[in-house]
């Protein structure tokens, strides 16, 4: 969400404790996936999928981490989980 907000790996690495390269690479990885390949154009595919608890992509898969009864984060944090992995 935030390379598809416009900002530079550096400004993600900052949020996020981490290197820009490793964004860098994230990034690198998922574009190929998502089939895009720029982030004008992955902001465009992720306003493509549906809001967190309406029906659209994840339907009919568990949410694993209701299934552990691993706690959730607090909302609002960058590991906040989308319910399709159950990871946090």
């Amino acid at each position: 969400m935030l390379a598809a907000a416009g900002l530079s790996n550096k400004e993600i690495g900052h949020r996020l404790f981490m290197s820009h390269r490793t964004v860098g690479a994230h990034l690198y990885q998922i574009f190929p996936k998502l089939g895009v390949t720029s982030r004008a154009a992955l902001r465009d595919a992720l306003a493509d999928l549906p809001e967190p608890g309406k029906p659209g992509l994840h339907t009919g898969l568990p949410d694993l981490g209701a299934i552990s009864g691993a706690p959730r984060p607090q909302a609002g944090l960058a590991t906040e989980c989308c319910g399709r992995c159950g990871r946090w």
